[in-house]
């Protein structure tokens, strides 16, 4: 589903990314960790087409496509999704209109139909059940007067609803209190695990991955992918640390 060869990048002239690979197939779920600094947020900002993060080397295949070739909302419309580490706010727009409109846009992209209000609704109804997340809060503007909890669970009910083919999700444990990860967790299995979809999971730590269980485990340190495992690793990187582990 994702090949990415060789990437590298520079952010105001700064190399991050120096010539790394990975490869995502249908149906898995990838977790990457690394120290801070080490890129891994700057992978996720790249891949999702955020401005100001040139791509100096490498190629991107992302189900069949050139990914670097395409604008940030092609990328969308094409199935990707990118979580963020923290949710901006929206003053002055809810969440069901967002939603709404930003689902409407894609399914256009894609030459379907829009799904008129009722449709709309229900559906959002059933993925805001996923995440126990009362519809009364969907109507209120994007993550204003959110806690960081529910910040994040508002987010995946967006991925609930956009329905991507490969999340990318940056350090969404982040801010999470124990029910909170739980319920986001379970979330993102519900949504995703998949046959037909993947998970690219950027975490500093095992409890996440404690409820959303990676098929492979990928450190990233100083730019590329530096060891490669099972969900093992991430208990080596927990008791060990990275240098250890990446030495």
């Amino acid at each position: 589903m994702l090949t990415i060869k060789d990437l590298s990048n520079e952010i105001a002239g700064k190399p991050i990314l120096k010539g790394l690979s990975l490869s995502i197939g249908a149906g898995e779920i990838h977790a990457i960790m690394g120290p801070n600094g080490a890129g891994k947020s700057t992978l996720a900002y790249t891949l999702g087409g955020r401005p100001g993060y040139e791509v100096t080397g490498g190629s991107v295949d992302f189900d069949g496509q050139d990914l670097l070739a395409m604008a940030p909302h092609e990328r969308a419309a094409a199935g990707l999704f990118l979580g963020f580490q923290y949710p901006v706010e929206i003053p002055g727009v809810s969440n069901v209109q967002f939603l709404r409109e930003a689902l409407n846009a894609q399914r256009g992209a894609r030459g379907e139909a829009p799904l008129s209000g009722g449709e709309f609704l229900r559906l959002a109804k059933e993925k805001a059940g996923l995440l126990r997340m009362d519809m009364e809060m969907l109507k209120r503007p994007v993550n204003v007067g959110f806690s960081g909890g529910e910040k994040k669970r508002a987010e995946m009910v967006q991925m609930g609803i956009l329905d991507p083919k490969l999340a990318i999700l940056d350090e969404t444990d982040s801010g999470l209190d124990i029910d909170a990860l739980r319920i986001c967790g379970e979330g993102i299995n519900a949504i995703m695990r998949k046959p037909d979809k993947a998970v690219l999971l950027i975490t500093h730590y095992q409890r996440l991955l404690d409820y959303v269980k990676p098929d492979f485990v990928h450190v990233l340190a100083g730019g590329r992918i530096v060891k490669s495992g099972g969900p093992e690793l991430a208990l080596q990187l927990e008791e060990q640390g990275y240098e250890a582990v990446a030495a």
